[in-house]
Parts: C-alpha cells; sequence; structure tokens
C-alpha cells in the first residue's frame, strides 16, 4: 500500500464516523477529533485541561467492577495486539467505544480511544408505532367491547344461542388478536431498550452457566406450548410435529438459558412462517474449535439474493409473495443478533432461493475456566 504522507494525520482522524481521542504515556490528550468534540460537548474542554484522568472519571460513571474500569481497559489495550472492547456511560445510554495501543515512530505508545455514535433510529421508530398501535387497539377493542355487550343484552330477533356464541367469540378473536400483537410489541421494546441501555450484557454475564445442550432444547421444546408461538391470524397447526433434532448427548454450551430460549424462539418462528407446513425444520449442533454451532435448517421460501441485507435490519422484512401477508414486526432477528453477540456468540445465515434457509448461531462452548472468564471478551 502506498502512504501519502504529505496527507495529516488530523484530517484523516477528523473524516472518522467514530469519536476518536489519543492520549500520551504522561496522559496528556494529544489530538481528538471533531466527532468526539461533537459527542462530549463541555466535557471536551475538560479533558483537554486535564485529560486521562478526566476522561476516566467521566467513562466510569455508574461502573461498579473495577475489572471494567477505564484503567482497567487501558492495561489490557496496552499489551493486547487487538483493540479492546468496552462501554462507557453517558448521556442515559451506554456507548460502545474501542481501546487501542498506538506506537509512536520513537517508540512511544499512545492511547487511543474511538467511541461509536449508535443510531437508536429503531428505537424512535419502535415507540412512535407501539404509540400508534397502543391508540388503535384501545380504540378497537374498546369499540368490539361495546359490541359484545350490546349483542348479549339485545340479541338479533330469532337468533339461536349457538348463533349468538359464534357472534361473541369472533368478537373476542379480534380483541385477542390485538392484545397478543400489542403484548409482542410490548416485549420487543422491553428487549431494545436493554440493548440501549447495557442491561442486556449485564444481565447475560450474571445468569450465563453450563448447559447440557440436548436436555435444555428438550425442555425448551416443552416450554413452547405454553406460549403462542405464532400469530393468531396464521393457520393453526401443529408445527412441533415438523421438528426433528441432531443434538448430541455430550454438547455443553455456555450460555444465558432464557436469553437463549428467545432467540430460538424467534428463529423457530421465522423458520415456520417462511416454510410449507408439510416440509421438516431441523436443529442441529455440533461442536467446533471455536465453540458449539447450532443450524435451524428450514426447507422454505428462501431468501432472494438482492435482500440478504435486509435481513437483520430493522423493520425490513420479505416482499416475496408467499409471506408478505404474514403479520411481522420485522425486528425480532435484529435483536436476536444483539441478544447472541452479548452471549459472546455469533448469528449468521445460509439461503437460496425456493430451496430454504439455514439460519446458525455460534456459542461458547463450556470449558472448566468459563465462570472465572465471565466477563472475557466483553
Amino acid at each position: 500500500m502506498v502512504f501519502n504522507r504529505g496527507l495529516p494525520a488530523q484530517a484523516i482522524v477528523d473524516g472518522f464516523g467514530q469519536g476518536v481521542l489519543i492520549f500520551d504515556q504522561a496522559n496528556r490528550l494529544v489530538m481528538e477529533n471533531i466527532t468526539a468534540a461533537a459527542m462530549l460537548g463541555a466535557d471536551a474542554k475538560i479533558i483537554r485541561a486535564e485529560g486521562w484522568k478526566a476522561v476516566s472519571a467521566l467513562f466510569n460513571a455508574r461502573l461498579n467492577n473495577p475489572d471494567l474500569s477505564l484503567d482497567a481497559v487501558r492495561a489490557k489495550a496496552l499489551v493486547s495486539e487487538k483493540p479492546i472492547r468496552f462501554y462507557a456511560y453517558r448521556a442515559g445510554e451506554y456507548i460502545p467505544c474501542w481501546a487501542a495501543a498506538v506506537r509512536g515512530a520513537d517508540g512511544e505508545v499512545f492511547t487511543m480511544l474511538t467511541l461509536e455514535t449508535p443510531d437508536w433510529s429503531a428505537l424512535s421508530e419502535l415507540f412512535e408505532r407501539f404509540l400508534r398501535e397502543v391508540r388503535e387497539n384501545v380504540e378497537t377493542t374498546r369499540g368490539h367491547a361495546d359490541l359484545i355487550q350490546k349483542t348479549v343484552k339485545k340479541p338479533k330477533a330469532n337468533e339461536t344461542a349457538e348463533q349468538l356464541g359464534k357472534r361473541v367469540t369472533g368478537f373476542a378473536q379480534v380483541i385477542h388478536t390485538h392484545m397478543h400483537r400489542l403484548g409482542r410489541l410490548t416485549a420487543m421494546m422491553d428487549r431494545l431498550e436493554r440493548i440501549r441501555t447495557d442491561r442486556l450484557r449485564g444481565e447475560v454475564l450474571a445468569v450465563r452457566r453450563t448447559l447440557p445442550l440436548s436436555d435444555y432444547l428438550e425442555d425448551w421444546l416443552e416450554s413452547l406450548s405454553e406460549e403462542r408461538l405464532l400469530d393468531p391470524e396464521t393457520e393453526a397447526h401443529d408445527y412441533r410435529k415438523r421438528l426433528i433434532f441432531d443434538i448430541p448427548s455430550d454438547i455443553l454450551v455456555y450460555a444465558s438459558p432464557g436469553h437463549l430460549s428467545v432467540v430460538l424462539r424467534d428463529m423457530l418462528r421465522n423458520a415456520i412462517m417462511y416454510s410449507m407446513i408439510a416440509t421438516p425444520i431441523l436443529i442441529a449442533a455440533r461442536a467446533t474449535e471455536a465453540g458449539v454451532q447450532i443450524d435451524m435448517i428450514d426447507e422454505g421460501y428462501g431468501i432472494r439474493s438482492g435482500e440478504t441485507d435486509r435481513v437483520f435490519a430493522p423493520y425490513m422484512r420479505s416482499r416475496q409473495p408467499q409471506i408478505i401477508s404474514e403479520f411481522g414486526y420485522g425486528l425480532s432477528l435484529y435483536l436476536c443478533k444483539y441478544e447472541v453477540e452479548a452471549m459472546n456468540g455469533r448469528l449468521w445465515f445460509e439461503s437460496e432461493d425456493g430451496v430454504g434457509t439455514t439460519f446458525s448461531l455460534k456459542l461458547p462452548a463450556w470449558q472448566a475456566e468459563s465462570t472465572s472468564m465471565s466477563t472475557k471478551n466483553t
């Protein structure tokens, strides 16, 4: 690579969309970019004057674990070949950040902090949609409740009890559908808010444990019978008969049972919605050098090549004619990706239009030192 030595470093960092702060070994701020100045506002002046002391105090706010302090992060970064991920609390949210060692030409080692600018437009849109649906559902539910009362108090002339019951049941079903969808939307808001405020990471760390995967999935499947997995307007069928499991009995995964359950539930819902009723859905697992891989494989409609970049984007649903009528918010896989990553995992997919789709997630395998490494890579 040819580098233009006449290109000033300040111009380079000012072109970054992330905030950049660079400190020397004497803890002085020696470089910042315009994004960092905009993000930090008045605090930028204090950091310029007091250097590392000021940024450490600012970024350690609401931090109770000294192992996750900015000084601890810096110490790791200075001996690491890779940037260290951490989070800083500011203005009511946790900002994703990186710390890295940068070596100067004279051998001096600098500390570079980069501050990401999170886009929470998904949360704003979800909140607006939530309020809109609450208003619509309240109005619709009130209307149908009034109809039920009127129907019961003043039935049609010559109407049998069976006919009356069918009419009331129809009104009640509409109310049930609205409440089910509102409940799903509320749960999504809660999940997204936990991501925004970084509560998700803390919750995962607190409850992660060793799970014998075969036994865990057996209990998970049983739990699905206690909740409605699909939308009330989706054609009802016993989807559990379609499931095929290929899970070795000796696989142990290190994960949060509750969060893993939610992720698998959302993956299964998508597999059911985007495949024909008669086709099987295979859930398989295998141990790899990098951890445990769980695959959910359907023989469904597949994902068109032009729509693959929409899969993990918020509110981006497939536009294929077979599934466009299925009700959904287009948000579950967006949330699942964050939740899998909070468990130090990875979520991805492979698909062929008209053949089917495989969603895969990779999670850490259990190791003897897992409990002592609960904060690793976080």
